[in-house]
């Protein structure tokens, strides 16, 4: 029985885990049914786009749809265009924040009053321009760590309005624009992974030298169209910017470049549109890697020699709107243009004088230019061929010098005025050539040409007297840089002995005019005399002397006829206290009279007061007009008072009618009843 009842127990235990398996299949079956109907389900709401919005995968398009706020956004946008809308601060859902995949959003062109503070804190790249934001909170920036390029042009940001070390949360920042606003200063606390900065067109008047610092990675600086000159900018400002590219200075007050310039790695330099005048020797040394430079619109005459000495790799130069002098003294950048050759495109440099090669470009003064001799050895100097173009390096000869002074003591090496310079208005030196030429009966033109540069150099010059006897002597210190000097006030029909001698570097160092020349020169003098003034010279002149003493004759006559005044007035005023008639009246001899009446009774009567045609009787009295020129004469005494109304010398009354029209022919004595007056104005009494 036992053995029977086996495998009928084994079967039922077979069915029952059939069974089992059976039924955890179909469970796993619903649940991978269901899995897959909610993915779906997901899936499908993630590609809802907004329906104002276009949508193309992860961009989405917003813009330029006048929308006031930011609509729902499927989760998987990384791209936001919201730029031309009219989206306002609270027109940001606090949902944005969590858009964790969104990475750049444009928001620019919209009403922003505030710094956003709903955005995501995945975001790489803000555009924010032409909103009106006035403040930048860190609390704001500090939402977004992983922020590298920031761009805020456009706004009302003023310098207070930056928080404290409001860019401190940002690590990553690279890019920051603030174009056009309101800053008045290099913002503070920038972070030191910045490397593009744009502070264009604002109210930037003065840099510091910690404005920069702690940007070494910094490599693009825009600082077009702010306020900076020479004496606002701290000389080792730029110097801090070990790895800056490029520089734009456009549009400011410049007079030369900024000293101390970053040359290890800048590669553009732009300096047009300033008030540059002088580009000093030693500007540009070390800019191996500079590629273009442009000095465009700009005063520039002239360029020092070795000014591009150390441009190897210069492939533009931009430097039209300059009135260049093109004389020999670019002579050297004619053959640096041409040695350069097809490697450097060259834009401006064209002629402003003198006049026979005026408009004409610089690399086309072929012949011009043979006609300069290059001084090398000594006995060679300088000259212009055909006498048209100068070898000023300035195009006006500054006149006079920061260290001119008489001479007192003969140990100066100044020029001997025993020596014979006659017919001679050239000295040649070993390595100076010296040439005088008058230009009128008071001045002198000297100019020099050298074999080598020096660092000053001293001028003297004296006047020679009749016989052997010696005139004034007079020295200054040129730069080195000069080749011109223009002696002006100087005597008519005078014999002048001028002479130049280069200094040893060490002699200006010294910051003395009485430093010692090079030992290896010597004094290289010439002569020079000035002429008659002419006629006209002479009358100028003497206007001159004149209207020199104008001014003091007038103020000593005005002061003497103005004590004499005071002394009449005071005189008269005596007079009249000592008589008792100042300002009163004769008593009248009537009852009913008014005595000591003041002088301000007409006044108060209404009657403007004219004592030249009032007449006086006693016992009465009566006020009639007189003529010009007409004698007093006595009246019979007489009981009555008659009144006349005082006309004004003008000929117009003080009563008028409506439509009274004046009349040229009738004099100050006109009817009563003609002028309008009434006749209770006239009666007896």
């Amino acid at each position: 029985m036992f053995t029977i009842m086996a495998p009928v127990g084994v079967a039922k235990l077979r069915a029952r885990l059939f069974l089992l398996f059976l039924c955890l299949t179909l469970r796993a079956g619903m649940l991978q049914f269901a899995s897959a109907t909610i993915q779906g389900y997901i899936g499908d709401r993630d590609m809802i786009c907004p329906s104002v919005c276009r949508c193309d995968e992860d961009f989405i398009y917003c813009n330029d749809r006048g929308l006031s706020s930011i609509p729902s956004l499927p989760p998987s946008a990384s791209v936001l265009y919201l730029q031309n809308n009219q989206i306002n601060n609270p027109g940001l859902p606090t949902s944005l924040e969590r858009q964790l995949a969104i990475r750049v959003v444009y928001l620019y062109d919209n009403e922003l009053d505030e710094f956003p503070v709903h955005l995501p804190p995945s975001i790489r790249e803000l555009h924010l321009q032409d909103n009106n934001i006035r403040t930048i909170p860190r609390s704001a920036l500090a939402r977004m760590p992983l922020l590298e390029k920031l761009h805020l042009d456009d706004n009302s940001i003023s310098t207070v309005s930056i928080e404290d070390q409001a860019f401190a949360d940002n690590p990553r920042l690279r890019l920051l624009f603030l174009s056009r606003n309101h800053l008045s200063s290099i913002p503070s606390g920038l972070p030191a992974s910045l490397e593009e900065l744009r502070l264009d067109d604002n109210r930037i008047s003065t840099i510091p030298t910690h404005a920069f610092r702690g940007l070494s990675s910094l490599r693009c600086l825009v600082l077009d169209g702010n306020l900076l000159a020479n004496q606002r900018i701290a000389d080792d400002t730029f110097s801090r910017l070990a790895n800056l590219t490029e520089l734009s200075l456009v549009r400011n007050s410049l007079q030369t470049p900024p000293v101390n310039l970053p040359s290890a790695h800048l590669q553009r330099l732009s300096l047009q549109e300033n008030a540059l005048t002088h580009m000093p020797r030693g500007s540009l040394d070390g800019m191996h890697r500079l590629l273009r430079l442009d000095l465009s619109g700009n005063n520039l005459t002239t360029l020092p020699r070795g000014l591009f000495k150390d441009l190897d790799s210069l492939g533009q130069l931009l430097v039209r709107g300059n009135p260049w002098h093109c004389g020999c003294n670019l002579r050297w950048l004619y053959d640096w243009l041409h040695a350069r050759g097809n490697t450097i495109t060259v834009r401006g440099l064209n002629c402003h004088g003198p006049d026979r090669v005026r408009d004409m470009a610089l690399k086309d003064l072929a012949s011009e230019m043979e006609e300069c001799e290059v001084v090398r050895t000594a006995g060679t100097r300088d000259r212009v061929g055909g006498g048209g173009v100068d070898t000023s390096t300035t195009h006006t000869p500054p006149q006079g010098s920061l260290f001119t002074l008489r001479s007192k003591r003969p140990g100066l090496g100044l020029p001997d005025s025993g020596l014979d310079y006659t017919l001679s208005s050239s000295g040649v030196g070993k390595s100076l050539a010296l040439n005088v030429k008058p230009l009128s009966h008071n001045s002198v033109r000297v100019t020099w040409s050298v074999a080598q540069p020096s660092s000053s150099f001293r001028l003297s010059w004296l006047r020679l007297g009749t016989g052997n006897a010696m005139g004034s002597i007079t020295e200054t210190l040129v730069r080195g840089d000069r080749r011109e000097y223009l002696l002006t006030s100087l005597q008519p029909r005078s014999s002048y002995i001028i002479c130049m001698v280069p200094l040893a570097a060490s002699s200006e160092s010294k910051g003395a005019i009485s430093g010692d020349a090079d030992p290896d020169e010597a004094l290289v003098c010439a002569k020079a005399e000035t002429s008659d003034p002419t006629p006209l010279e002479e009358d100028e002149n003497e206007d001159s002397k004149q209207m020199t003493v104008l001014p003091l004759a007038g103020i000593v006559g005005g002061a003497t006829a103005i004590v004499s005044l005071a002394l009449i007035f005071g005189i008269f005023c005596w007079y009249g206290h000592r008589t008792g008639h100042l300002c009163t009246r004769d008593h009248y001899t009537r009852k009913h009279s008014r005595k000591k009446k003041s002088c301000d009774d007409y006044i108060e009567s209404g009657t403007k007061k004219d004592n030249t045609i009032l007449e006086i009787r006693s016992p009465g009295f009566q006020m009639t007009p007189l003529a010009a020129g007409q004698p007093m004469q006595p009246k019979p005494l007489r009981e009555d008072y008659i009144i006349h109304t005082i006309y004004p010398s003008n000929g117009t009354g003080l009563y008028k009618g409506d439509n009274h029209v004046s009349d040229a022919g009738h004099g100050t004595n006109r009817g009563y009843r003609e002028g309008g007056i009434p006749d209770i104005d006239y009666c007896y009494t």
